[in-house]
């Protein structure tokens, strides 16, 4: 791959985060030794084995020194190694991966924009893990990374994730895990075959000499059997040696000391607590302790804590000390983690009760600097839940609840708001989280309490949602967002409307800065909106708003919007008649949740519900109950009535060309609550009830049924027209025909089943020239899209036609098999040859071609990227529709049907 090339030009990259939040660039630097680091050549010489084996493993508990080591053999390299620090509060799989990327361009290794960037704190798509491998695979020179602090990362699927990369990238890759605990991956096989160098705690532990250097590096001359006694109680511990060697330094009888200490039983944080933070002023000491419940800091925000203003000094000074406060750049700090874990602790026992209003503290000056998610998690550790709520309010990021990008660290952050938390804020999030359950119950009581706390609160008084100077706008504008999802949810296009015509008026009062920070506020409000219209069956008004909606920028904090939007234009063009526009968009869709690894169950699928009925009406039935099981196995949130009808469109129609027509009944009516009916739900259900009554032999009363359906729907017209014809009334069903005046936008699933009556009609007069004509055209028609369906529901009249030339030509490759036949008189074989095939998946065609190439099971799955098992699946299913049992006769077959 020529874009990782190591002098290839370096690819522009993303600046922040799946959050927004810029990189931590301290994350990626290669921590520095300290002057009393003691550099341990038996160690090094052990990790000179590195680059031989794809995976090193350095693993102890902490303050062992592992760090230091891969730090210190890192620095001198002769390559440049790409270093990633991790942390606790990043366990999501996109943000690892997004920092992981991050890394290697940060250490000079160039990846093609192809790679892609994960969006999404908690997702990843396999797609950007399988072009990483691949390109990585094809560096001349292997590519070192070290992960430091990696047992912070506790997620499976990254560890799964990670085992891809690495074992796909090959000799590309070298990985090097600085942990404390064993890590999730398979290092039974490494070990097995060799492919694994291990430094382990025992060989991490100093020895009695390696003790002596380390004190005498920190100015303590002790004899090796007094180090010794020192190395058998602390074990070896580097941390627990140097901290000993650091107090040492202040007693005037080091050796004394160090003896007094080996028999003292005293903890790490006794000794911590007692030779490290006494001994600093109380200034010091007071800071230390306030800071503990802060992951990182500056003066500024640590003089919020103390209320004092010398936070800038102290640190310089505690940093200078190495008074295990971690200097970060750009004025900012971290304590030790050991460090940071006994103060806190210690705060909780000195100060009961004042750890709540130290995160009020931070929660309101992180408010001010505009870190809205560091203002969050301060706030709801403070429990002020007004606040807390009123900053996401104000913020307008009320709409990220909902857009699948930080909604799941939202909700769980509000999930332990106290039910006594009462303001306009607090209401809108109880509302928003119910909401995005689709518990209308709820979420209809909490807003309605929010709208009334609003109302009562004109300009001028005490602002209700927050402490900003937008607050009522911003507390109204999130009710607006609310009520047209609620409207969504209740099928009622006019409160959508109501409620799209307020917010407009809103947005006008709201800084325009944060309507450009949170374009995903338009796209929710314009998504809402377009489904409640395409519910009521105003088709081009709904399309007007969700093509908007679809048209967002934003990236991917629009990305939810647009997909439910692409999916709903989807199911737009599926309505009219067109499969190939309707399969266009619900593909686009997928590829927006793809693109950006949004959860499955972010949205409502309705993408997956589209491309299920596309599936039946191209016959391929299998196909569609595959698409049906994903949208249900996802778990979607939303069920919005245009969902719950578009699943009963394709879980009916799939019955209806099963045969089971019971099913077909009960699938066709869901129990969809809405405020309005909906026209074309109600059609449909009129049109699988009718196909039913056909099917069990009452043209009758199937007819009667489709002349009652209010309005002009094509689709019922030549429902009722077939109907008429079934019933022995040909005039009745091609004055039906006749009297239709389909609009352009009519597709060929409803023009092609006219098509097919008319031709029909014709054939029972003995008009057999009209007859061929017109079933030449409805293949013409059918072709571009696949359609199948039409020819297998037009009965048998059809079969014998299909077999003659040159309507076996248009129908050969797609709807019947094999070549067109040579002479125009073919013989009774050729027409009674059955005339479809169902059509092989993209995949399955894949697997197919592989079988010519005489490739194995093993080997297909291994180029496909997929399992055994999953080749075998698809190797049955194209078995069953080529109606063979065997790879030869598999291939052989395929080749007949031109599919090879």
């Amino acid at each position: 791959m020529a874009g990782l090339e190591e002098n290839g030009p370096e690819p522009t990259t993303s600046g922040a985060d799946p959050r927004g939040d810029p990189f931590l660039h301290t994350r990626f630097a290669i921590p520095t030794r300290p002057v009393t680091f003691l550099r341990r050549e038996r160690l090094v010489k052990h990790l000179d084995q590195a680059p031989r084996t794809p995976l090193t493993m350095v693993s102890g508990a902490a303050g062992a020194g592992k760090t230091l080591l891969v730090a210190d053999w890192a620095a001198r390299e002769d390559r440049s190694v790409a270093w990633l620090t991790n942390e606790a509060t990043d366990q999501g799989c996109g943000m690892f991966w997004a920092y992981l990327l991050q890394a290697l361009r940060a250490s000079g290794v160039p990846l093609p924009d192809e790679v892609g960037f994960p969006a999404d704190t908690n997702r990843v798509d396999q797609t950007l893990l399988t072009r990483l491998a691949a390109g990585l695979s094809d560096r001349d020179r292997p590519v070192i990374v070290v992960l430091d602090e990696y047992d912070r990362v506790t997620a499976p699927e990254i560890a799964e994730q990670l085992e891809f990369v690495l074992h796909h990238a090959g000799r590309g890759l070298r990985l090097i895990l600085v942990t404390r605990t064993e890590p999730l991956l398979p290092l039974h096989r490494y070990r097995a075959v060799g492919d694994m160098t291990e430094i382990r705690a025992a060989e991490l532990a100093f020895t009695p000499e390696e003790a002596a250097e380390l004190l005498e590096l920190h100015g303590l001359r002790v004899p090796v059997p007094a180090a010794r006694a020192l190395v058998e109680r602390t074990r070896g511990w580097a941390a627990g040696l140097r901290l000993c060697a650091l107090a040492a330094q202040q007693s005037p009888d080091p050796e004394t000391y160090l003896k007094e200490f080996e028999v003292d039983r005293t903890t790490v944080a006794d000794f911590l607590l007692a030779e490290v933070l006494k001994r600093q002023s109380p200034e010091a000491q007071d800071l230390l302790l306030r800071v503990s419940v802060l992951e990182r800091f500056g003066p500024e925000l640590a003089n919020a804590l103390t209320e004092r203003t010398d936070a800038d000094s102290i640190l310089a000074g505690l940093h200078r000390e190495n008074a295990f406060v971690e200097y970060l750049g750009h004025a900012s700090y971290r304590l030790h983690p050991l460090f940071g874990e006994i103060l806190h602790a210690h705060l909780r026992v000195r100060s009961p009760g004042l750890e709540p209003e130290l995160h009020r503290r931070a929660a309101q000056w992180l408010r001010r600097s505009g870190s809205l998610a560091e203002t969050l998690g301060h706030g709801a550790a403070a429990g002020d839940w007004e606040f807390t709520a009123g900053a996401l309010v104000d913020d307008l990021a009320i709409g990220q609840l909902f857009t699948g990008l930080r909604s799941d660290d939202l909700a769980e952050l509000f999930s332990r708001m106290s039910p006594e938390a009462a303001s306009p804020a607090t209401d809108l999030v109880r509302a928003a989280r119910d909401l995005a359950r689709s518990d209308l119950d709820h979420g209809l009581a909490h807003l309605r309490h929010a709208e009334r706390s609003l109302a009562g609160n004109p300009a001028g008084k005490r602002r209700p949602a927050g402490d900003g100077p937008h607050g009522l706008a911003a507390a109204r504008l999130s009710c607006a967002l609310l009520e047209s999802l609620a409207a969504r949810l209740t099928g009622s296009p006019g409160r959508a409307e109501s409620a799209a015509e307020a917010a407009g008026k809103l947005q006008e009062e709201v800084p325009a800065h944060l309507l450009d920070a949170h374009p995903e506020l338009t796209a929710l409000l314009l998504t809402h909106l377009g489904s409640t219209r395409l519910w009521a069956g105003r088709f081009e008004d709904a399309r007007t708003a969700l093509k908007t909606a679809a048209g967002c920028s934003g990236g991917a904090s629009t990305a939810l919007p647009r997909e439910e939007s692409l999916g709903q234009l989807a199911l737009i063009d599926y309505l009219n008649g067109w499969l190939g526009r309707a399969e266009r968009k619900a593909l686009a869709a997928l590829t927006e949740t793809e693109r950006f690894s949004l959860p499955e169950e972010s949205g409502s699928g309705i993408e997956l519900l589209v491309l299920a009925a596309v599936a039946v009406d191209r016959n391929e039935l299998d196909r569609a109950q595959a698409l049906l099981d994903a949208a249900a196995d996802a778990h979607h949130a939303m069920r919005d009535p245009v969902t719950r009808a578009a699943r009963a469109v394709a879980t009916a129609r799939l019955h209806l060309a099963r045969g089971n027509t019971q099913a077909a009944l009960e699938a066709a009516a869901p129990a969809v609550a809405a405020d309005v009916a909906s026209p074309w739900s109600e059609a449909h259900n009129a049109l699988v009830t009718s196909a039913v009554h056909l099917a069990e032999g009452r043209p009758e009363t199937a007819a009667e049924l489709l002349r009652e359906v209010p309005g002009e729907q094509v689709a019922c017209v030549v429902g009722a027209a077939r109907a008429e014809l079934a019933a022995g009334r040909p005039v009745a069903a091609l004055d039906l025909l006749d009297g239709v005046r389909p609009e352009g936008r009519t597709g060929p699933a409803a023009t092609v089943r006219a098509s097919l009556l008319r031709a029909q009609v014709a054939d029972g007069a003995g008009d057999f020239a009209t007859s061929r004509r017109l079933v030449a055209q409805a293949l013409r028609e059918a072709r571009r899209e696949q359609l199948r369906r039409p020819f297998l529901e037009a009965g048998p009249w059809i079969r014998p036609l299909l077999g003659t030339a040159p309507l076996h030509g248009l129908a050969a490759g797609w709807l019947a098999p094999g070549p067109p036949p040579c002479d125009a008189r073919p013989g009774p074989e050729a027409r009674t040859q059955a005339p479809v095939v169902e059509e092989l998946s993209a995949r399955e065609h894949d697997v197919l071609e592989r079988l010519a190439q005489m490739m194995s099971t093993e080997e297909i799955a291994a180029d496909l990227y997929v399992s055994v098992n999953t080749v075998k699946t698809h190797l049955k299913s194209v078995y069953r529709k080529l109606a063979v049992n065997r790879r030869h006769d598999a291939v052989h077959r395929a080749r007949e049907l031109r599919l090879l």
